[in-house]
């Protein structure tokens, strides 16, 4: 029964499409006007520097592009430099308090890089455990590599945070006045 009202159904769309001419086909492109605003970015064509920028680092600390010595631990996060007070000793006495900012702050950062001073030392589990209940991922390198890596990341315009160790491990209270 279902084959009898379905055949002079389809044998009358048939006689219909026979009826219908053949379009030709145009492809459409739209091409971009490099005076026209776009949503893609060139990271090489200047305009203005982001916030914080690293320019070297020494034994001495981590120099900014704007000329500032950070001698000590420090946490780079939304454009600004935080003195980051951490143990003496590398993961010895380190707890959730220290990196308790990465819980309070919203945005959270999509990538934190932790650099751990002149060799890579990786954070212990609970550490990292508590970074990823957060929400945020965590890359673990030399301090120097999470510097460049921080100026590279930051020129793409992407939401990071830099949490670094001083080369030479020295608490920001003992550092000497210039």
């Amino acid at each position: 029964m279902a084959t009898s009202i379905l055949r002079p159904l389809a044998s009358a769309a048939l006689r219909r499409s026979q009826h219908i001419k053949p379009r030709p086909r145009f492809f459409h492109a739209t091409s971009l006007s490099r005076n026209s605003p776009s949503t893609l970015s060139n990271i090489f064509e200047g305009g203005a520097a982001p916030p914080v920028q690293v320019k070297t680092i020494t034994s001495e600390g981590i120099e900014l592009q704007d000329g500032l010595i950070i001698p000590s631990a420090c946490i780079f996060l939304d454009g600004r430099v935080f003195l980051w007070h951490v143990p003496p000793t590398q993961w010895a006495g380190w707890g959730k308090e220290h990196l308790e900012i990465f819980d309070m702050v919203v945005p959270k950062p999509e990538i934190l890089l932790f650099g751990t001073g002149t060799t890579v030392s990786l954070l212990p589990p609970a550490l990292r455990e508590y970074l990823s209940q957060t929400g945020i991922q965590v890359d673990v390198m030399d301090t120097r590599n999470a510097c460049s890596t921080y100026n590279l990341l930051i020129e793409e315009g992407r939401h990071i945070a830099a949490a670094l160790l001083p080369l030479s491990p020295r608490r920001w209270r003992d550092t000497p006045p210039k």
